[in-house]
């Protein structure tokens, strides 16, 4: 998370170019949405699995980081690929990903538009809002995005494979209202192994996305490494904000300077 608001602070500056970024989690974690309250995560299951956790600067609620694929889309707002309200950006950046599952055979859809739904759930992978992808109905893939003045950040999840049912373990929840979520969410959410009945490597996974946004988005890629200042920014974020699940609500207590847009 430290990489992703590093990434977007350069290309917000004009350091870096806009940015695509594909990468997965060691050890695996629980992310919390930015307004999440910290207490949704269950800090003595995670630490007795060894499950780390970690609060997202965009919105949206829990994710359980583990055999799955994390993309991540910095912007400047004067591009036209982020032109528009959140919505529209989030639309663009939707179609790319629908056409990068499309070429592995995912028979995706995008939900309808609307407003995004009340965060009444702990569990990212219970909701649907407006362009997520999905397949007969149930969520594939889950985004949101946050926005400074000057530049855009939207980043998301894929599952590869795995049981999405299992983030229950790691939410602080009663013993009844912890299965009741683990039934929903094997009704409500689907992996990419699911949808098309084999195992798809993170590579090919990521190959497929980056082409598919590289046609929809119009965009030429170049691979590259962060760059020395992002790098820089990127351990200076970590040890003073990412390190602590908190650090929204000590914000809060203060100003809080940046606008926040979320689809969950």
């Amino acid at each position: 998370m430290a990489a992703d608001e590093a990434i977007l602070t350069a290309v917000a500056r004009g350091d870096s170019p806009p940015t695509l970024r594909f990468y997965g989690w060691e050890p695996p974690c629980l992310s919390l949405g930015r307004g999440q309250p910290a207490e949704d995560a269950d800090s003595a299951a995670c630490d007795a699995a060894g499950i780390t956790c970690v609060r997202r600067p965009t919105g949206g609620r829990a994710i359980l980081h583990r055999d799955e694929l994390t993309y991540s889309i910095a912007l400047p707002l004067d591009d036209p690929r982020a032109a528009g309200y959140i919505l529209e950006s989030y639309r663009r950046i939707s179609e790319g990903l629908a056409e990068g599952l499309r070429a592995l055979g995912v028979p995706v859809e995008r939900a309808a538009p609307g407003k995004a739904p009340a965060d009444a759930t702990p569990a990212c992978f219970e909701t649907l809002a407006g362009y997520e992808i999905t397949v007969g109905g149930r969520k594939l893939m889950g985004s949101a995005q946050f926005r400074t003045s000057k530049a855009l950040l939207q980043h998301g999840s894929l599952p590869l494979y795995g049981d999405l049912a299992g983030i229950v373990d790691f939410l602080a929840l009663p013993e009844a209202e912890r299965e009741a979520l683990r039934q929903r969410l094997r009704t409500t959410a689907i992996t990419l192994e699911q949808a098309i009945a084999r195992p798809v490597s993170f590579a090919e996974a990521a190959e497929a996305l980056a082409q598919g946004l590289a046609r929809a988005l119009n965009v030429r890629l170049v691979e590259a490494d962060l760059s020395p200042q992002e790098v820089k920014l990127a351990h200076h974020l970590r040890n003073e904000k990412y390190g602590d699940i908190r650090w929204h609500a000590a914000r809060r207590a203060g100003a809080d300077r940046h606008p926040v847009g979320a689809v969950p």
